[in-house]
């Protein structure tokens, strides 16, 4: 967990409820029972979006509870699993909010540069036994995520995306003389047709930080790759000591990857890659049978021609 996260949850990590939730998290270990996200990734949204940071709230219910899906962050999974049926829906939406957003390629659904830009991506469960919906629910997370959001709450105002009935609930309290609270229905495809791709949240997230906090506090909401542009080709003596500097640059900014990669390492060194592919679940955690699933996909067929426009 990040500091500026222990900090303030500290006294919550000592709670009986807690060392409760710790315990049972121990038991599954020992029962050989497959828990995801990974260990290393259980606390990562708070070391994507450090305390101060946090700018908009997107809560969410359950990890995803497929192989290579979740990884600590709200409907966020990692490469190279594509984006599952409620990250497509947000796609379509941000596509309404802003016709030049272009979702990842091959569909893919890493999240992470929201996250390094203010999105705190937090669900109520920050765990789940494998292939089995809700198995950690009321075990104790939900009290320490609530505290999450109470912190927030407390101080400078931010925008919270509250999706579905479990996440209204849980910022009910909130004051909206000071934050931004947007309510729709869950981007599930079960549900999603039912207002949330028109629901604009994420336009009026940045409407409100703007007017807030002024130009530049808006969120960058693309998900595209960085683009690296190719020199022309020079010659001559000024041409090779230039090519002997940007070699030495690049030694020294290697040595520097190299280093935070071997911390990222050491951070996740509980994550292995599956490579065995799982069918898309939504963000609750819902398994969806054949039937269910062609209802799924008849439901945002039409709307899903929208990114495709």
């Amino acid at each position: 967990m990040h500091d500026s996260w222990l900090s303030v949850l500290k006294d919550d990590l000592v709670t009986n409820e807690f060392l409760g939730l710790k315990r049972f998290l121990r038991a599954e270990k020992e029962a050989g029972k497959k828990v995801y996200p990974p260990e290393g990734d259980v606390y990562s949204w708070s070391r994507y979006t450090p305390v101060s940071a946090v700018k908009v709230v997107i809560l969410g219910q359950d990890p995803y509870h497929g192989a290579n899906q979740a990884h600590g962050l709200s409907f966020s999974v990692r490469p190279p699993t594509r984006a599952p049926p409620s990250l497509k829906n947000m796609y379509i939406a941000l596509k309404k909010d802003y016709p030049d957003f272009t979702p990842p390629a091959e569909n893919l659904g890493l999240l992470t540069p929201w996250a390094e830009r203010g999105v705190l991506l937090l669900n109520a469960c920050l765990t789940v036994r494998a292939s089995e919906p809700n198995s950690h629910a009321s075990k104790g997370w939900e009290r320490l995520t609530q505290k999450v959001i109470d912190v927030i709450a407390a101080r400078k105002g931010v925008v919270f995306l509250a999706w579905g009935k479990p996440a209204e609930k849980r910022v009910a309290k909130i004051d909206r003389r000071k934050h931004a609270v947007l309510l729709s229905v869950h981007p599930s495809p079960l549900s999603a047709s039912r207002g949330f791709f028109d629901c604009g949240h994420f336009r009026k997230a940045n409407e409100w930080l703007v007017e807030r906090y002024g130009e530049g506090a808006e969120i960058d909401w693309s998900l595209k790759p960085v683009v690296q542009v190719v020199r022309a080709v020079e010659k001559g003596p000024a041409a090779k000591k230039k090519k002997v500097e940007e070699k030495e640059k690049e030694k020294e900014e290697e040595e520097d990857v190299d280093g935070e990669r071997e911390l990222l390492e050491r951070d996740n060194r509980e994550i292995s890659r599956v490579k065995k592919k799982t069918r898309a679940r939504d963000s609750l955690g819902e398994v969806f049978d054949e039937d269910e699933e062609a209802a799924m996909i008849e439901a945002t067929l039409a709307a899903e021609g929208a990114l495709e426009s």
